[in-house]
């Protein structure tokens, strides 16, 4: 477990000790930011009883922010240190495959998870100033970050996998963006294909889009967690045999 958080550690400083960390930081808060000044505007124009999340959620930045910054939280994972040479040492030291990629997964995925409380202040602002408390719960409030962390476990192991196919950063952005935006697409597939046999419930399962407006409007579905962390272990499976593929070569 040691060599498990130093690696940890290792990676997290890569984040906030780079100029790029601070630009994808940047970036996001611009992002949610403007969503929140145009929801704004609307709600002067039109009161809603919907509670914040679920306005938040119906924007476009919510699906751009996520299907945007996890490819490019998760592409210097492997691909920078195949780039740099650091690869082959780092695997030769005395850790093992699997701690490697558990070390890379945790420090994206906490990464993600910072990226996104910018939003809490957001949230937090409206409730201030409109002096209602019954605009932001904090049962749905927990939903719709657990909503937020599930994705992201998803997102970012998709990512750890599509970095570990190159030495390319750019290559793994868009190997990363193109599974993202396919597990996005499929959600709309799956909600006009529904139907009752079993190949109708299996596309259900990946209605994400729906999946997601629930839990911003405070339900949590055991069925849609075990979704996701079932197949963010499958690409972290993944990732762990592409990593020990080297061997093999």
């Amino acid at each position: 477990m040691q060599a498990y958080w130093t690696l940890t550690r290792r990676e997290l400083a890569g984040y906030f000790l780079s100029l790029s960390g601070y630009v994808i930081l940047g970036a996001v808060m611009f992002l949610t930011g403007l969503s929140f000044i145009l929801l704004l505007t609307g709600l002067q124009k039109e009161p809603t009883p919907m509670p914040l999340t679920e306005l938040f959620y119906m924007t476009p930045f919510f699906w751009l922010i996520l299907l945007l910054s996890t490819p490019v939280i998760t592409m210097r994972l492997f691909a920078l240190e195949k780039f740099s040479g650091t690869f082959e040492t780092l695997m030769t030291a005395p850790v093992s495959d699997a701690e490697v990629v558990l070390a890379k997964f945790s420090a994206g995925l906490f990464f993600y998870v910072v990226t996104w409380l910018p939003l809490v202040g957001c949230l937090w602002v409206v409730r201030h100033y409109t002096n209602d408390h019954a605009s932001l719960d904090a049962g749905v409030m927990a939903s719709t970050f657990a909503g937020i962390f599930l994705l992201g476990c998803l997102f970012v192991s998709l990512g750890c996998c599509a970095s570990a196919l190159t030495r390319s950063q750019g290559v793994a952005v868009m190997i990363s963006l193109l599974f993202g935006v396919s597990f996005f697409l499929l959600s709309f597939i799956a909600k006009a294909a529904a139907s009752a046999d079993w190949q109708g419930k299996v596309l259900a399962s990946f209605a994400l889009v729906d999946q997601m407006h629930d839990f911003a409007r405070g339900m949590v579905d055991s069925r849609p967690v075990v979704f996701y962390l079932t197949l963010t272990g499958f690409f972290l499976f993944l990732t762990l045999r592409i990593v020990e593929s080297r061997r093999w070569k």
